[in-house]
C-alpha cells in the first residue's frame, strides 16, 4: 500500500463519528503517536482518532476501507517491534478511551474488559476478588491489555501459567470492512469450527480491531518464595535452568540476568541491598508459588540443592515483601536501564531451554565477529532470551547494513538451535526482514491469503509481519 496523505475533507467526517474533541491533526499529537518503544523510530500519522465504542470504530473503518486509507491500531505504545508505528501515514486509532473493566464474573472465573485497560490495573481488580490473571509483561504498569492480546504477551509467570493465548476465551472484533462480531463463546471448551479467537491473538493488529476481551481467571496463589542465585559462569547459570526442570520442579518464574545487565540496572535505580560479587557472571531469579508454605519451602530447598552442582555462589533469599519487591524491581527495570546505557536494539529470541547455553555462547561470539556488544537477560525458564545490543554509531537496526548482517547471523543461529526469532514482542516492522530465516514461501502464501480474507484492501496495520 502506498503512503497516504489525508485531506482536510476527511476531518469533518471522522469528527461526526467520534466528536470534535477526539480527532487530532495538530503536530504535537501526531508526534506523540508517531513512535512507540522501538529503538528511535518515528513516523508521523496524518490523523489521530480516539473512539469510545466498537460502533465508532466500525464507521471509521468503513470509510478507510472504501478509500484505502491506512489504519494503525494503537494501545499504550509500549511495543518493541514497531507494531504501532504508522510508517504509511494515514490514521492512528488509539484505544485509550476504551478503558473499562466491564464485568468480573466471580461464578465462572472470567473477566470482560475493553482493550484500553492497563494490564496491572486489571490484575489488581481481579486480585481484589481473589483471582489471578498471570500474564505479566515487563511493561504491565503501562501497557494495555488489548496490546497484550495483539502480541500474545508473556512475561515471567508464563513459565508456569502460560501466555496470553491461554487465557483468551472470546473477542469482540471489528473487521477492516466494518463488520462487528464475536470470535467464539465465553466457555472453556469450544470445538465449533475454526478457532478465530486464537487466530486474532498474536496477529499484531493486522486482521481485526479488538474491542472487547473475555479472559479466563484462576484462583490467586496464597504464598510465594523468591531467591537470587549468583553463578561464576553465564553458561552454567543457563545450564542450571534445564536441570531444575529435569529434577521435577516448575518454578512460577525463572529469570536470568547476566552481570553487566544487573550492574547497569543497580546503578540505574540508585543502588540496592542485593549483593553483586566480583567473580559473578550471571544471576538466576527463581520464584515458586502455591497455597502450602511448607511445600514451597521444601521445593525451594530442593532447587537450591540442584544449583550447587553448577558452581553457584551464596544464594540470597528474599525474607519479606520489601526484599521481594526489590528483586523484582531490578529485573523489571533491566530493559529500560540498559537502553539508557546505549543498548538501544532489543531482540526477543527463544530456543528450547536445553540449548540456552549454546545460544548465549553463540551470541557472545557473534558480537565479537560483527562489532556489537550484547547484554543478555530474560525468561530463561522457557528459553526466551532478550538480547540488548550496543553498536558504536548505530541506534536502530532498520537501516544499518552492519547490524542487519549481524542480526541475520544471530537469527540463523537461533533457527539452527530449534528456536525462532520472537517469543513475545512480535514481528511488527523491525523483524519482518528476517522472517524468511524461519518461514518458507508457503508460510507467507498462507498468511497473505488469511490476511486477504480479513482485509481485502490491506488497510489495517499494513506492512507489519510481512510485506503484503
Amino acid at each position: 500500500m502506498e503512503k497516504s496523505v489525508l485531506t482536510s475533507q476527511h476531518l469533518p467526517r471522522f469528527r461526526a463519528i467520534v466528536g470534535e474533541d477526539y480527532v487530532f491533526n495538530d503536530l504535537e499529537q501526531r508526534q506523540h503517536y508517531s513512535h512507540d518503544e522501538t529503538e528511535d523510530l518515528s513516523f508521523l500519522p496524518d490523523i489521530v482518532i480516539k473512539p469510545r465504542t466498537a460502533e465508532e470504530i466500525s464507521e471509521i473503518l468503513k470509510i478507510c476501507n472504501a478509500e484505502k486509507i491506512p489504519v494503525t491500531p494503537r494501545g499504550a505504545g509500549t511495543g518493541l517491534s514497531g507494531g504501532a508505528l504508522p510508517q504509511l501515514g494515514g490514521i492512528v486509532i488509539s484505544t485509550e478511551r476504551m478503558n473499562s473493566i466491564l464485568k468480573i464474573d466471580e461464578d465462572n472465573l472470567q473477566v470482560i474488559t475493553e482493550p484500553g485497560v492497563i494490564t496491572e490495573e486489571l490484575q489488581r481488580a481481579v486480585q481484589a476478588k481473589g483471582f489471578f490473571y498471570p500474564p505479566d509483561p515487563n511493561s504491565r504498569g503501562s501497557c494495555f491489555i488489548g496490546g497484550n492480546i495483539a502480541e500474545n504477551s508473556g512475561g515471567p509467570k508464563a513459565l508456569k501459567y502460560g501466555v496470553v493465548k491461554d487465557y483468551v476465551l472470546n473477542l469482540e472484533i471489528v473487521l477492516p470492512t466494518g463488520e462487528i462480531l464475536w470470535t467464539g463463546a465465553n466457555v472453556l471448551k469450544n470445538a465449533t469450527g475454526y478457532n478465530l479467537t486464537q487466530l486474532i491473538v498474536g496477529s499484531e493488529g493486522t486482521l481485526a480491531f479488538i474491542t472487547k476481551i473475555v479472559l479466563k481467571l484462576i484462583p490467586y496463589p496464597q504464598f510465594n518464595l523468591l531467591i537470587l542465585a549468583p553463578f561464576r559462569s553465564l553458561e552454567k547459570a543457563s545450564a542450571a535452568v534445564g536441570a531444575i526442570f529435569k529434577a521435577g520442579y516448575t518454578p512460577s518464574a525463572l529469570e536470568l540476568m547476566e552481570i553487566d545487565a544487573l550492574r547497569i540496572t543497580d546503578k540505574h535505580i540508585g543502588g540496592s541491598s542485593v549483593p553483586i560479587g566480583d567473580d559473578t557472571e550471571a544471576h538466576l531469579l527463581i520464584e515458586v508459588d502455591g497455597n502450602h508454605l511448607e511445600t514451597l519451602m521444601a521445593e525451594m530447598e530442593a532447587i537450591n540443592e540442584v544449583l550447587t552442582h553448577f558452581d553457584c555462589g551464596e544464594v540470597y533469599f528474599a525474607e519479606d515483601e520489601q526484599q521481594k519487591s526489590t528483586l523484582w524491581k531490578i529485573r523489571r527495570q533491566v530493559a529500560e536501564a540498559v537502553k539508557q546505557a546505549g543498548y538501544t536494539i532489543e531482540e526477543d529470541t527463544v530456543v528450547p531451554r536445553a540449548v540456552l547455553p549454546a545460544l548465549i555462547r553463540g551470541v557472545k561470539k557473534l558480537g565479537t565477529a560483527y562489532g556489537f556488544h550484547p547484554v543478555c537477560y530474560g525468561h530463561a525458564g522457557d528459553g526466551n532470551l532478550h538480547i540488548r545490543i550496543k553498536r558504536k554509531g548505530t541506534v536502530n537496526s532498520l537501516t544499518d547494513p552492519g547490524m542487519i548482517n549481524g542480526l541475520r547471523a544471530l537469527f540463523g543461529l537461533v533457527h539452527e538451535l530449534g528456536g525462532t526469532i520472537s517469543a513475545e514482542h512480535g514481528i511488527g516492522l523491525v523483524q519482518k526482514a528476517y522472517m524468511d530465516i524461519v518461514m518458507n514461501t508457503k508460510h507467507f502464501e498462507l498468511m497473505r491469503g488469511i490476511r486477504k480474507v480479513f482485509d481485502p484492501n490491506n488497510i489495517l496495520n499494513s506492512g507489519k509481519i510481512f510485506d503484503s
